[in-house]
């Protein structure tokens, strides 16, 4: 069994078309593609590992007072905040950076 799934994935794998799709995934090497990896995947992680205390408490003082729209903001808040930074997003970020670059 393992045999025959290594066979298929190494098929898979020197299929020109295969390398070509692969290739054609790859973003250009821009300051656009820089930033974006680091706007939505690094810097929201940092921030939640330095304030994310603060700005889930921000959320539950402001959630006792929201009107029923505000609620669904703070919601989201608590639930981005709560429990602080992601490792995995932080180390994906960083290897959609080196997959950029590399």
């Amino acid at each position: 069994m393992k045999e025959k799934i290594k066979t298929k994935v190494k098929i898979i794998k020197e299929n020109p078309k295969v390398q070509e799709a692969v290739k054609s995934m790859k973003p250009d090497r821009t300051i656009w593609g820089f930033l974006g990896v680091v706007l939505f995947f690094i810097l929201p992680e940092i921030v939640a590992f330095i304030w994310g205390v603060e700005i889930t408490q921000y959320a539950y003082d402001s959630l006792a007072t929201a009107s029923a729209t505000q609620s669904y903001y703070y919601d989201g808040l608590i639930m981005l905040f709560e429990d602080g930074g992601s490792w995995f997003n932080l180390i994906l970020g960083f290897v959609f950076l080196a997959w950029l670059f590399f």
